[in-house]
C-alpha cells in the first residue's frame, strides 16, 4: 500500500519591506511522503520570499515537467519558475527557456558548493537566472499540521515565528564567475 502526501494548513502573515508587500495567505500544502520536513519548509520559505498573488505551487515531487512554484499571466506564460536543490543542466536549461525569470534555491551548503561549482560556468549564459542560497538551520522545527506562521523580511534576511519558535532565515545570491 503506497504512503499518501501529508496535507499541511498554513496561515502565513507576510511583511516583505524590501518589496513592500504586505498580505496574509491560506496556503494548503501537501507533502510527499519522500518529501523531508526540512524542504517542504524550504518551499515555504521560496514562496514567502516571492508572494504575490498570482504565485502558485505546482504538483512540485509529483510532476517533473513543472517546477515547485510559478507564476503565469493569463495567458498562461510563465513569468517566475523557481526550482529547489541542484537541478540538472538540461532542467535549467528548460526553465529558463520557458519563463521570464528563474529562481534557483539551494539548501544544503555543502551539495550545493558542489553543485554550485559545476553548473556556475554554464549558467551564466542566462540572462534570466538566479541561484540562491538558504541557510535555515531548524526550520523545520516549525512544521505543524496546521501552521500560523509571521515572515517578515527586511534587508534580505526573513525571519520567520510562530508562538514558540523564532528564526532567522539568510538568503545569498550566488554569483558567476567573471
Amino acid at each position: 500500500m503506497a504512503i499518501s502526501s501529508t496535507i499541511n494548513k498554513i496561515s502565513l502573515n507576510i511583511a516583505d519591506m524590501d518589496r513592500h508587500y504586505y498580505q496574509s495567505h491560506d496556503l494548503t500544502l501537501a507533502q510527499h511522503p519522500s518529501e523531508t520536513d526540512f524542504r517542504f519548509m524550504i518551499r515555504v520559505i521560496a514562496f514567502a520570499a516571492n508572494a504575490s498573488e498570482q504565485l502558485r505551487f505546482s504538483k512540485g515531487l509529483a510532476d517533473d515537467e513543472e517546477p515547485e512554484l510559478w507564476q503565469k499571466t493569463l495567458t498562461d506564460d510563465i513569468e517566475l519558475w523557481i526550482d529547489l536543490g541542484q537541478p540538472d543542466e538540461k532542467r535549467i536549461r528548460k526553465a529558463c527557456g520557458r519563463a521570464d525569470q528563474v529562481i534557483i534555491y539551494t539548501y544544503h551548503e555543502r551539495k550545493a558548493k558542489a553543485w554550485w561549482q559545476q553548473q556556475q560556468t554554464k549558467c551564466q549564459r542566462f540572462s534570466n537566472l538566479q541561484v540562491v542560497h538558504i541557510s535555515a538551520d531548524g526550520v523545520d522545527a516549525l512544521l505543524k499540521r496546521s501552521m500560523q506562521l509571521q515572515c517578515n523580511i527586511q534587508d534580505g534576511i526573513l525571519y520567520l515565528s510562530d508562538d514558540e519558535v523564532n528564526l532567522t532565515v539568510t538568503m545569498n545570491r550566488l554569483s558567476f564567475l567573471s
